[in-house]
């Protein structure tokens, strides 16, 4: 199966299956990866040099493997596009420890959310983006997934978000791709990886659940078993509502829920009087006691917000879950232009620099999070 619609989408530049990379162009227009010549890597792991030197050999290594040349144009442009962009927040998260070290923790996940805005910013459509995002996101997974505390977990995971066949090659390409004493070790790894992957039945899908209700179990209460089919003993609907201001939400709610009652942050703030830039506690707590109230009642209601980070959602998830709800997580985006001009249209708009901010701290929702994660992009 196919984690991506039918549309064929090709990144800038990314070379055919016959064609090679073209390095002068890309180095012209792209400005983060022209700066990743000017970050160095530790030596011991990365004898080959600088991060763009080591991202040239990464992609070389990536359009020189037989499993990118099988894929479809975009599922190539995807993996060749994360390729490129894997590193891309060495710059920023590159430092010396205490023992006169480099490193650059957490470049991962940093990289992950620079490229989401760099591709937004591109106008890239918006499965592709986040499957790049992901890639970026769980690329070295290959790597140390046997470390974590739950390895059977962490793949399957990985699984409901991008393709683990795509994780193991850029994991591949990004070792063939370096000068390190432990090479064989790292690819044995990969190997590894993809035959876990294989054997829990999520190497080229998302690992299937007996139902909605079971998967947000296994996730969220860490049931011992994927295959555990959970008893459903939920009661009434929760809809939190996900996205930048301008993104929709309002307009979603009262073309398909108008009929529900509504928990608005927004609403609570202007009554409130509390700019949208200055503390949101007391808002936020007036919204959750009045959550609590239809919760009790096991009345179902539609929670606006932004709700742009995981930990966040998370806390209402846990908060609703509490009184048996069934949570449906619905995300709406549109393009960057037209959310800053929607928003400056609004009669309380944002201030830019807050939702520039919004936009830098964004996690879009993953099917992991709730019953049922929509996303929903619109003109």
């Amino acid at each position: 199966m196919s984690y991506l619609p039918p549309t064929v989408w090709a990144f800038p530049h990314c070379p055919t299956a016959r064609a090679a990379i073209d390095w002068n162009v890309l180095l012209k227009d792209f400005d983060w990866l022209r700066v990743l010549k000017d970050c160095p890597q530790d030596p011991i792991y990365h004898a080959e040099g600088d991060v763009l030197t080591h991202t040239q050999m990464v992609c070389e290594a990536l359009i020189a493997l037989p499993g990118w040349h099988a894929l479809s144009e975009s599922d190539r442009s995807v993996l060749f596009a994360a390729t490129l962009l894997h590193d891309v927040a060495k710059p920023q998260t590159t430092q010396l420890d205490s023992d006169g070290r480099l490193t650059a923790k957490g470049h991962g996940h940093q990289g992950a959310k620079m490229a989401r805005r760099i591709l937004w910013d591109m106008e890239t459509p918006f499965y592709h983006r986040e499957a790049i995002v992901n890639l970026i996101q769980y690329g070295s997974l290959p790597l140390w997934f046997w470390d974590k505390p739950n390895p059977q977990q962490s793949v399957i995971k990985a699984s409901q978000m991008v393709c683990c066949e795509w994780i193991s090659l850029l994991a591949e390409a990004d070792v063939r791709g370096r000068q390190c004493y432990d090479q064989q070790t790292l690819l044995d790894s990969v190997g590894f990886f993809r035959e876990f992957c294989q054997e829990q039945g999520c190497l080229d899908r998302p690992k299937p659940f007996a139902s909605d209700h079971s998967r947000f179990m296994y996730f969220q209460k860490e049931h011992p078993s994927p295959d555990y089919d959970a008893f459903d003993d939920t009661c009434f609907d929760v809809i939190l509502m996900s996205g930048l201001p301008g993104a929709g939400k309002d307009s979603w709610i009262r073309e398909f829920r108008s009929d529900w009652p509504v928990i608005s942050l927004d609403g609570l703030r202007s009554h409130m009087k509390i700019r949208p830039d200055a503390p949101q506690g007391k808002v936020v707590n007036q919204g959750k006691m009045m959550a609590r109230e239809y919760a009790r009642k096991q009345q179902s209601f539609v929670w606006n917000a932004t709700n742009i980070s995981q930990q966040l959602r998370s806390g209402l998830v846990n908060l609703v879950t509490s009184y048996r709800a069934k949570v449906h997580l619905v995300y709406l985006e549109a393009p960057w232009p037209e959310l800053v001009r929607r928003n400056r249209s609004r009669t309380n708009p944002v201030p830019q620099k807050v939702l520039d901010k919004l936009r830098n701290r964004l996690e879009v929702p993953i099917p992991i999070e709730a019953h049922t994660v929509e996303w929903i992009n619109s003109p």
